[in-house]
């Protein structure tokens, strides 16, 4: 059986029980990790499959297409770090017009009762689901109480007297400062995924780039970057980094280009990680490509400099 699934319908999954946390996990976060970690811990004890229930679209990208929020992890990245937890299952449930109109009842009888056969239910602090989000931590326990399963809430998780979200985290990203985003997420913020074969113009001017595409999301940043590039290689590469739409050649889609210091190879499909360490200044658009050029030999000898005075740790 696959470990992953996205259906609300279809048989039992954990026909012996399962314990199950649920939540957006967007960023996975040191509240997320917590989450998920307690449920572990409860599923090995009660030695059934640990579950991860998740969305994908995230439920306000579906509800607001044309105002998405920012999105701080991809859904195959968010898929691999859960599943580097240790998580048996993990379910990116379709979110589409029909699973929005299912009551959080509903939900619970058909995705925690039948299809899960759940044991324990977790959830973060203020949790809601359903159609309206008129579902929380006692409508769980109602369910749960009549269907054979037990739900609680973890209490929320702070760093140096503030909580941990993902929206305090995508407020520092957008001020580049990162060492806060680091704390609350654990990690240095890293985007992954595989290289793709861009325009090549970063080639033609001197300045060729490993491309990473978004998904079609919107990412929780832009701008110029001093960055380390992560999978080329036993060590990161310095690099400076573009992540935007790129006004003066006309872009439209966002895109992350990865300028690698002192390196000449083809890096199209490898999986690489672009870590972010210090913003240069946003996007601009120059009025010509000589103008361009000259802006970025500019940032390329500011992010050397910057990385060059960093003690760098490996990226976790």
């Amino acid at each position: 059986m696959s470990r992953l699934f996205r259906d609300v319908e279809g048989g039992p999954r954990c026909p012996h029980g399962s314990v199950v946390c649920i939540g957006a996990f967007d960023g996975l976060h040191l509240g997320h990790q917590a989450l998920v970690r307690h449920a572990l811990a409860r599923a090995r004890s009660l030695d059934v499959p640990c579950v991860v229930l998740s969305f994908e679209p995230l439920p306000r990208e579906f509800f607001a297409p044309d105002n998405p929020p920012p999105r701080l992890m991809l859904p195959r990245t968010k898929a691999g770090r859960l599943f580097e937890m240790g998580v048996d299952q993990l379910g990116l449930l379709r979110f589409d017009r029909r699973l929005s109109s299912l009551t959080a009842e509903d939900f619970a009888r058909q995705v925690l009762v039948h299809r899960l056969s759940a044991r324990e239910v977790w959830v973060g602090p203020e949790f809601r689901f359903g159609k309206a989000r008129g579902g929380d931590i006692n409508v769980l326990r109602s369910v749960g109480q009549a269907h054979g399963f037990v739900a609680g809430e973890i209490e929320p998780v702070q760093v140096d007297g503030e909580r941990v979200s993902a929206t305090r985290i995508r407020q520092a990203l957008r001020e580049g400062d990162f060492v806060t985003a680091e704390r609350f997420l654990g990690r240095p913020y890293a985007i992954g995924g595989h290289v793709v074969q861009g325009r090549q113009l970063g080639r033609t001017l001197g300045f060729p780039t490993a491309n990473l595409r978004f998904g079609g999301r919107t990412p929780a940043l832009s701008g110029i970057y001093a960055t380390w590039v992560h999978g080329v290689g036993d060590a990161p590469r310095a690099s400076v980094s573009s992540l935007g739409t790129r006004p003066t050649v006309d872009g439209v889609e966002p895109l992350l280009e990865a300028h690698l210091f002192d390196f000449d190879g083809d890096l199209y499909g490898r999986r690489i990680e672009v870590e972010f360490v210090a913003k240069l200044r946003d996007e601009l658009k120059f009025s010509d490509l000589p103008a361009l050029t000259e802006q970025m030999h500019r940032d390329a000898t500011e992010a050397r400099g910057i990385l060059s005075k960093e003690q760098h740790h490996a990226f976790a």
